[in-house]
């Protein structure tokens, strides 16, 4: 086993112990191998960075879960594969509801898209969407602020708020239903 085997065998030991130095050199000593192994499966440069985080975000809230392992960097490989084909299977899903969408469905979500822009134009509106936004949750009411008021995509308000692009866009659909409701 070489001296760098070692090495990772013990920070693996180390993080498995709540050592987030320990995490901190791994991603570190992992990092520039992890990147130019995403890349090769993936050409999304963005997505393999954020899966990279991830992963080792997982690994610092599974720590007291992980289990001894004999070869760190392979397993490390490993789940950054399985992270990468989790988010293409999703984005794919994503993309085709969004592609199976009807036109009315489609027509509604921009008028909503619509309403919210005039809102600085229409007293009656502004009132009757101020009253809508009151049943929305508070992640809910962040997320749409950031979405339609300041104009951010899901990844920017993915990365703002420290949660998945899944979850933003999930949150912001429900809001748009629940404001669909009241408003209709």
């Amino acid at each position: 086993m070489s001296t760098e085997e070692d090495h990772h065998d013990l920070q693996w030991e180390r993080l498995r112990n709540g050592d987030k130095q320990a995490l901190f050199a791994l991603y570190n000593s992992n990092y520039p191998h992890l990147l130019r192994f995403g890349l090769k499966l993936c050409g999304n440069d963005e997505l393999v960075k954020d899966c990279i985080t991830q992963l080792f975000l997982q690994l610092w809230s599974k720590q007291a879960q992980l289990k001894p392992v004999i070869n760190v960097p392979a397993y490390l490989f490993t789940a950054l594969k399985r992270q990468l084909l989790d988010q293409l299977a999703y984005q794919s899903r994503m993309h085709d509801a969004i592609s199976r969408m009807t036109g009315k469905e489609a027509e509604n979500e921009l008028s909503y898209e619509e309403i919210i822009i005039r809102v600085q134009q229409d007293d009656e509106i502004k009132q009757r969407l101020h009253e809508a936004m009151k049943s929305l949750t508070p992640r809910q009411t962040e997320l749409v602020r950031l979405k339609f008021f300041e104009g951010l995509s899901y990844e920017e308000i993915a990365a703002q708020t420290s949660q998945t692009v899944k979850t933003a866009y999930n949150t912001i659909y429900d809001a748009i239903r629940t404001l669909r409701k009241k408003l209709s």
